[in-house]
């Protein structure tokens, strides 16, 4: 079973268990009432009381459930970037989903962890903490306990993450900008979203310019059309976002043809969700989480750069 470990220190003197852990630990109410009635919290490897106040260098260890996850095992390709006794980070390639639905039961990203997890010799239930649509890369966060994933979802809903992706897109975009328009779905027959003014909800975009790709500077003449390499922040995580708002406002990611997109360059849209910054769920410090850009996204800048 894993476990979380504290020593005492003496600034910690005098303070009961539970005050102890509230300084030290951010779980959720419901692991809290699921460590006081199914006895999680040892002090020096015998299950204690949360009001008893240990000594100086005692070790108090809060067990976690054993969990596990029943999705089928499936040999597919796993790019992981990151990993602790808490959390999984993934670049995630593209014609994928994160997780079986209806329409797509295997296949899956959920099926790749099962497998990884069981080679391993792990036992987690398998929480994401964030999706990305099927043709987009980048990265993904798998949970290993609910205290993980708890404390990332709060951080996601306050904004207190970063979240940046990469994104090329046809024209010339001349300078960097914010997009504030709110993003809806304006029927339930088509997944596609639009700018919504009446019965849409907040969406921002920052957007920032990398670099430009004039066709006018351009050696390979085989490629036609400007270009323009973007990095994205965004502050709301709305479905499609990122995909509405360049579209809208006349500057659709190549490749993905649901925006108005060509496939001239790449066969989905170019768009990598590359960054990702974070408090840890069980340290709290601040990490950084950088996936690198796919081949077929290299590709593409390789080409316009000739």
């Amino acid at each position: 079973m894993a476990k979380y470990n504290h020593t005492v220190t003496e600034e910690e003197l005098g303070m009961t268990i539970n005050e102890i852990l509230r300084a030290n630990y951010n779980f959720s109410a419901r692991f809290k009432t699921k460590m006081k009635f199914q006895s999680l919290v040892d002090l020096n490897g015998v299950p204690t009381k949360g009001f008893i106040k240990p000594n100086l260098f005692d070790v108090i260890s809060i067990r976690l459930p054993e969990e596990t996850s029943d999705f089928p095992p499936e040999d597919i390709l796993l790019d992981i970037i990151y990993e602790d006794d808490d959390i999984i980070a993934i670049n995630k390639q593209s014609g994928i989903i994160v997780h079986p639905t209806h329409g797509h039961p295997t296949g899956t990203i959920a099926n790749a962890v099962m497998k990884y997890m069981l080679d391993s010799k792990q036992s987690f239930k398998i929480r994401f903490a964030n999706r990305i649509d099927m043709d987009t890369t980048g990265i993904i966060i798998v949970a290993k306990n609910a205290n993980a994933q708890d404390s990332i979802s709060k951080q996601m809903r306050a904004g207190e993450t970063v979240k940046k992706y990469k994104a090329i897109v046809h024209g010339i975009i001349g300078e960097d900008m914010t997009i504030d328009l709110p993003v809806g779905r304006p029927d339930d027959v088509s997944i596609q979203r639009t700018v919504m003014y009446e019965g849409g909800k907040d969406a921002i975009t920052d957007v920032k310019v990398l670099k430009q790709y004039r066709e006018e500077d351009r050696n390979n003449s085989d490629i036609k059309g400007d270009y323009t390499l973007l990095e994205l922040t965004i502050h709301t995580g709305r479905t499609h976002q990122i995909r509405v708002h360049l579209s809208h406002i006349g500057h659709p990611i190549i490749g993905d043809e649901l925006y108005g997109g060509t496939k001239e360059l790449i066969d989905r849209q170019a768009l990598h969700a590359y960054y990702l910054g974070l408090r840890h769920p069980h340290t709290d410090e601040d990490m950084e989480i950088i996936a690198p850009l796919p081949e077929d996204f290299n590709s593409v800048i390789d080409k316009l750069e000739d």
